[in-house]
């Protein structure tokens, strides 16, 4: 018996304008790296391409933390790394879980039978330093785990005042950077953070498929204590940073071109300057924001805590939430996201991250929206947001 085969047709994926909470748009010579020659994970050429890449992240965490590498999978791995690393069955950890994302940190803690004890604040509410120090001098863990940018609510949590009471009680902080980093400041070293996570698809415009992690030495430390082996072969940083340092053990086969890409990407963060690149995050977001008021669309979060690239804003009464971002991306090939968990339906999310932090995307997607607002009834002054994000470009930016 023969099986028919049709050949399928080549990957020609739609262009988009990447505005949701991730991927962001990447540039052209991060996707020409990506087709560089492959060469194998031990040539000579690709471990001086690692020790690039731990050089260029350490500069774009603020630290000078050996323990710096790319983990090979999405920003999930890396949150996972920092938390099996960490912690051993029986160890305590507090996770502050205002988001989707503290409780995927809680969930992994709790997965592999550490004690996990977690305090809340509402979807797009922040920790006060005085909760963090009550549950620390309650609890006592050995690890307390907290969001810096939380991608599902859009809100940007202050860290240095906090980092002083956990050490004070003397347990490791562990930070998720997956959003914030390479966007607005991530100070590894002066806020003093023993671990932190990201990943390559937000605001460092790299396809997803690599986490940067950093570790301080008190991490190491408490990582060279451990009793047990770490739960997960793949992510155990006793192996994984052999293979990293000096020593090259082979440990896996690293994803070759992903790290040419991650490579090229850090290049241009570092081409841009870091102080320029978040004070072009932070621009476009008050562009933004200038435009979606002037048409009565407010933000989710309280001004004090707004992500410069992940706006989160509530959607209008009787809007219908999927019908415009269907829109949006259909007619326009704009990409936004929704809300999620308690915020489904309530909240949209536009991202400004890394190359999609532009004023022309800024621009197009005011003007996009307004059109596809109009069709749908809601009362506006068509033109209105994109005149307001134009006239504070306009008193703003003097280049």
């Amino acid at each position: 018996m023969t099986i028919e085969h049709h050949l399928h047709p080549p990957i020609a994926p739609p262009r988009r304008t990447l505005m949701g909470p991730g991927p962001s748009d990447v540039a052209a010579s991060v996707l020409a790296a990506l087709g560089a020659p492959t060469v194998g994970h031990l040539d000579p050429y690709f471990l001086k391409v690692m020790d690039e890449v731990q050089d260029m992240l350490r500069t774009i965490f603020h630290t000078t933390n050996e323990l710096t590498l790319a983990v090979s999978g999405t920003g999930s791995a890396g949150m996972e790394a920092c938390v099996v690393n960490l912690l051993e069955p029986g160890d305590k950890i507090v996770v502050c879980t205002n988001g989707v994302f503290g409780a995927r940190m809680a969930d992994v803690a709790g997965r592999i039978g550490a004690e996990v004890v977690q305090i809340h604040r509402p979807f797009g509410e922040v920790f006060s330093v005085e909760e963090v120090i009550d549950v620390l001098q309650k609890e006592k863990p050995k690890v307390l785990g907290i969001v810096h940018a939380e991608t599902s609510t859009g809100a940007a949590q202050s860290l240095k005042e906090i980092s002083e009471a956990v050490h004070e009680a003397d347990a490791l902080l562990l930070v998720d950077c997956v959003t914030s980093l390479g966007g607005m400041p991530v100070k590894i070293d002066e806020w003093d953070i023993d671990a932190a996570y990201s990943g390559t698809q937000k605001c460092l415009s790299c396809p997803p498929g690599l986490s940067p992690v950093t570790f301080s030495s008190r991490a190491v430390a408490a990582m060279d204590a451990r009793k047990t082996k770490v739960s997960s072969w793949y992510l155990d940083m006793s192996m994984v940073r052999s293979y990293w340092g000096d020593s090259r053990a082979y440990h896996h086969t690293a994803p070759i071109n992903m790290n040419f890409g991650l490579h090229q990407a850090l290049r241009l963060v570092l081409e841009e300057g870091m102080e320029n690149r978040y004070s072009r995050h932070y621009a476009n977001h008050c562009a933004l924001k200038t435009g979606l008021n002037a048409i009565g669309i407010e933000f989710a979060v309280a001004e004090d805590h707004q992500l410069p690239m992940l706006n989160a804003v509530n959607i209008p009464d009787g809007v219908d939430d999927a019908a415009i971002r269907g829109q949006l991306l259909k007619r326009f090939g704009i990409e936004i996201g929704g809300g999620l968990g308690p915020l489904k339906g309530k909240t949209w999310r536009i991202g400004l991250m890394g190359e999609s932090s532009q004023s022309t995307h800024v621009l197009l997607f005011l003007a996009a929206l307004e059109q596809c607002l109009l069709h749908a009834g809601y009362q506006l002054s068509p033109g209105a947001g994109v005149a307001a994000a134009n006239d504070f470009y306009r008193t703003t930016i003097t280049d």
